[in-house]
């Protein structure tokens, strides 16, 4: 008797030979896998669900994903981590844990790499192995390719959440408190500039999806993003970019940098950059610079003060020569707020801190603390338990609150 595993091989190949599968509507496909189905075992019995079944797993390894299908649709899964074909590691719930299941041999992996890239109309081979794409649910895709990894094709899958991030849900979480939130959605309408910084992992792109969501609905936004992420669903006059690599011959490529410079003759009233890690730093402070206040975005940094110097390194990067007294005159006149953002050892992401870039003094930024995440009496090694308190500090810069008529001291 053969199991499942050969029977639906057996009906996949039945299906290629006899079917232009290519040509074929899903609807289509799935009535001739169900006539392949009953061909083939017609002298065998086999209950209706298990014909469903090797009829939705043959499906999904001509039309869909395979092996990746049945984890992708788990909503319970946040993240998929494939190291070549054999080790497939999944989090939920905050947690890593290995699959049994595999992919039979390195080319189904590579397969399905294709397929996904295909979807988005990109590319990736040896010529060129490092890729970032998403799936059509709109969840973020890398994927790195031998010689550059040496243990077969890597992917790396950060699913896309069917419900937009809000700011009550991180009120639920216990990131930020209903008092803080009223505080940051303040600062949004009035048009502060705002810097999300952390570590991978620690929710930069989920909080600033909630914040962004305080945009008022009747301006003009522009988001930018290597991998569409963000949902900003209130904002009817928005504008969603997307990078782009090179291609084959290593020609085509479209940066963020690329795009900034793009969106700022799009008569933007925000622009929304999903990550910044370059060069276009320096573009990003001149457009804050240039009369785009309001603007957002994040930085991998592990506090406010390494997201200075981690700008200022990325800035350099895009303008040598530029004397680094200049440079941090111009981030400290762009930056207006730097929010922290943590994963910490209980795995859970809180919000660290919320700081005011008060200036430029002496050769130095000077930052206004204004919240900060301390521990309580209930925390362990376990479990870390706080919350995020105001500090003694009061907002300095209040200029664009009064111009935003705002009478209120924060």
């Amino acid at each position: 008797m053969i199991d499942t595993k050969e029977k639906v091989e057996k009906i996949r190949l039945r299906v290629l030979d006899t079917c232009d599968f290519a040509m074929l509507s899903d609807e289509q496909l799935e009535e001739a896998i169900s006539r392949c189905i009953e061909t083939e075992f017609c002298d065998t019995y086999m209950s209706l669900t298990e014909m469903a079944d090797i009829g939705d797993q043959v499906f999904s390894l001509i039309r869909g994903l395979g092996l990746l299908d049945s984890i992708i649709h788990d909503d319970a899964v946040t993240e998929v981590m494939i190291n070549g074909y054999q080790n497939i590691f999944i989090e939920k719930g905050g947690k890593v844990s290995r699959l049994d299941e595999e992919f039979e041999d390195e080319k189904k992996l590579e397969d399905v790499i294709q397929k996904i890239v295909g979807m988005a109309g990109r590319e990736v081979n040896e010529a060129n192995p490092i890729v970032d794409t998403r799936l059509a649910d709109g969840s973020r895709v890398n994927v790195v390719l031998p010689p550059i990894s040496l243990k077969g094709p890597i992917v790396t899958i950060r699913k896309f959440s069917k419900e937009p991030m809000t700011i009550e849900k991180l009120i639920d979480y216990g990131s930020i408190t209903k008092e803080i939130a009223e505080v940051l959605e303040i600062l949004v309408r009035a048009k502060y500039n705002i810097f999300i910084c952390g570590g991978t992992g620690s929710g930069k792109t989920t909080f600033l999806n909630a914040i962004s969501n305080y945009i008022p609905g009747d301006e003009r936004v522009i988001t930018i993003e290597d991998s569409a992420e963000l949902q900003i669903t209130n904002v009817d006059n928005l504008v969603s970019l997307e990078t782009r690599n090179a291609n084959t011959a290593g020609v085509g490529a479209i940066t963020i940098r690329d795009l900034i410079k793009s969106a700022l003759r799009m008569r933007p009233e925000r622009i929304v950059v999903g990550e910044v890690r370059g060069a276009e730093a320096l573009d990003m402070l001149q457009a804050m610079n240039t009369g785009h206040d309001g603007s957002l975005s994040t930085g991998h940094a592990n506090s406010a003060n390494d997201m200075l110097s981690r700008l200022e390194t990325m800035v350099l990067t895009g303008a040598e020569g530029l004397p680094l007294e200049a440079v941090r005159q111009q981030i400290a006149s762009a930056v207006d707020i730097i929010i922290h953002l943590s994963r910490l050892r209980d795995r859970s992401r809180k919000t660290m801190e919320i700081t005011e870039v008060a200036g430029y003094e002496n050769g130095r930024i000077l930052l206004n603390p204004l919240y900060r995440f301390e521990e309580d009496e209930n925390t362990t090694v376990e479990k870390v338990s706080g919350s995020l308190n105001r500090t003694k500090n009061k907002l300095i810069h209040t200029t664009k609150l009064q111009i935003a008529g705002y009478k209120l001291e924060i």
